[in-house]
């Protein structure tokens, strides 16, 4: 599917179940994303992690709202911490599935968002790599001076922001270099097609899904 559709749909679905509660579309949105996700062979240890990385908000969800409260209930409880495990399961659906690049390049071909937006999407994801050795690098100096700077020192978020606006500045003028200019149309080099297809696949996953949020408690 167009990434822009699944986009879309991912956002129906989940201000859809936000409305409604409903903990069978819950689970049931649930088990069809981790089928996708194995469909696309997503690696089974990136899934575990996936699901344990949520478990602590959604745990916490549950016993706020079975325990700690003056009136527990726990249908309400199992509902509203299923919906985190919803929401995750149905982003990574889009974001392990489909490249950064290729979702940028779709919200500006198919959704027409400003070309700058795409491009400065494109530009911060190739610099992540880039300011993570950054930011590697400072520490190791720092140690090499006597200094340890942990992941939550100011000072290495410090030095890491001023990197990032060196870089920030290098970005704008290589871009304007290569001859970017705001509000001027450009060629396309990668097309992201927006098909019959892939309409016909949206509502083929939107239309069953809304009706299970809607008819099932």
């Amino acid at each position: 599917m167009n990434p822009s559709l699944k986009f879309i749909l991912i956002l129906i679905l989940s201000l859809a179940i936000s409305i409604k509660m409903s903990l069978t579309a819950n689970c049931t949105l649930i088990g069809l994303a981790l089928c996708y996700l194995v469909a696309k062979r997503i690696p089974s240890k990136r899934l575990l992690v996936l699901l344990l990385s949520s478990l602590p908000a959604a745990l916490t969800v549950f016993l706020t709202l079975n325990f700690f409260t003056d009136q527990p209930n726990t249908y309400v409880a199992l509902n509203l911490s299923s919906r985190i495990y919803v929401y995750v399961s149905l982003i990574a659906c889009l974001s392990l599935t489909t490249p950064a690049s290729t979702f940028a390049r779709s919200l500006e071909q198919n959704l027409h968002l400003p070309s700058k937006f795409a491009y400065g999407v494109l530009a911060a994801l190739n610099l992540l790599p880039q300011m993570r050795d950054n930011i590697l690098r400072i520490r190791a100096a720092g140690m090499m001076r006597g200094l340890y700077l942990s992941f939550w020192s100011p000072v290495l978020y410090f030095k890491a922001i001023l990197l990032a606006l060196n870089s920030a500045e290098n970005l704008a003028w290589a871009m304007q270099t290569h001859g970017f200019k705001e509000g001027v149309s450009r060629s396309t080099i990668i097309a992201i097609p927006l098909r019959q297809k892939d309409w016909l696949e949206f509502a083929s996953l939107l239309i069953p899904a809304m009706g299970l949020i809607v008819l099932f408690k």
